[in-house]
């Protein structure tokens, strides 16, 4: 486990985030609502520009279940669910063991950071990355599509192929898709596009 930085020591390092939640082909069941189950995180160093630990934390959801269809989408089972942690207990490790409330973090659109302001505030939970809530977070996505000139902004796996990387993993299972951001974010820095690796 990677725990350099966890103190905000070395500047150095970013988060990339990755978030699966509870998803439904079509509507929620009544009552139920978008739930964090897993959240995937690359460290990124980017004095070194390399991908320096890869950690995953399943979150177990309070208000909805796991759907047969997030099931094939993700591969998460509701059984995988129920053996994670609570959200406060995962935004607990994020602040302890990975600098969240001090590091930057980025993510691949504005969703992941949207969801964790959205579902803190609604189960109680302190929002684990500092205030204000865009003060840290750095939207990849919108980097990548500045730095390539394109109208449209495309998924992470259209911009793996754009920046001819390959995709590691499992799309949709959080962990590959951090992980796989993550070289997106460092291929953007070796560029100078990255905010602050000029």
């Amino acid at each position: 486990m990677d725990r350099r930085g966890a103190d905000g020591g070395h500047a150095g390092l970013l988060n990339v985030i990755d978030l699966e939640a509870t998803c439904w082909d079509g509507q929620p069941p009544p009552g139920a609502v978008s739930e964090i189950i897993e959240i995937g995180l690359a460290v990124v160093d980017l004095d070194a520009r390399e991908r320096v630990a890869r950690h995953r934390i399943l979150v177990r959801p309070a208000r909805s279940r796991v759907s047969a269809f997030c099931t094939e989408l993700t591969g998460i089972t509701q059984a995988e669910a129920d053996r994670g942690v609570s959200l406060a207990q995962a935004c607990d490790t994020l602040v302890r063991e990975h600098g969240a409330g001090v590091r930057p973090w980025a993510s691949w659109g504005d969703y992941d950071r949207k969801q964790f302001v959205r579902q803190c505030a609604a189960d109680g939970v302190p929002y684990p990355f500092g205030h204000p809530a865009e003060r840290a977070h750095t939207n990849a996505k919108t980097v990548f599509t500045g730095a390539h000139g394109l109208r449209g902004r495309p998924g992470m796996a259209r911009a793996l192929e754009i920046s001819g990387l390959p995709l590691d993993g499992r799309h949709h299972r959080g962990v590959d898709d951090a992980w796989n951001i993550a070289a997106l974010v460092l291929r953007l820095a070796a560029q100078d596009a990255w905010p602050g690796s000029c």
